[in-house]
């Protein structure tokens, strides 16, 4: 059986103390309280970049272009001990767009500094492929969480 499929975008900006992503507080659902960014589940027929575009747009209100979307990673997260979480994430970074981030019923946004992403108010898996990602690996790896369904217990990764 297919998992369902999710995606997630991480908008970068230049500043003039550096590159910084921007990240949400997650309101609501899974992840609640965690750091993410903006994104969530493709719907039926929908493309990733379609559902990128979409949810960046509901989640933080900014307009992002489907050709300014760079592909990051194809992320499988199987959750043994609970199924119904399970899912694949399509990931990717945006660098131009249009409007202003700001507060949803999803998300809090927060603009962090690349070089010192908070890792540790993420999803356990982020410390293991995101800092790659955002310097330009394109990552394709499975990260299956643990009983408690916070932490990963193994990991398969397919570098590219």
């Amino acid at each position: 059986m297919a998992l369902p499929e999710v995606c997630v975008c991480y908008l970068i900006r230049e500043t003039a103390h550096g590159a910084e992503v921007l990240l949400g507080r997650k309101k609501t659902g899974l992840g609640r309280g965690k750091l993410v960014g903006p994104g969530g589940k493709l719907e039926p027929g929908e493309s990733s970049t379609d559902a990128v575009v979409r949810e960046v747009a509901e989640e933080v209100g900014v307009v992002v272009d489907a050709d300014a979307l760079e592909p990051i990673g194809e992320l499988t997260y199987p959750f043994p001990h609970h199924p119904e979480w399970s899912q694949k994430s399509w990931a990717f970074v945006c660098r131009r767009w249009a409007g202003e981030p700001k507060p949803s019923v999803e998300l809090e946004p927060e603009w962090h500094p690349l070089d010192a992403i908070p890792l540790d108010g993420m999803w356990d898996d982020a410390k293991h492929w995101l800092p790659n990602a955002l310097r330009g690996e394109y990552v394709v790896a499975t990260f299956a969480f643990a009983e408690d369904g916070e932490t990963i217990e193994s990991t398969d990764w397919v570098p590219r």
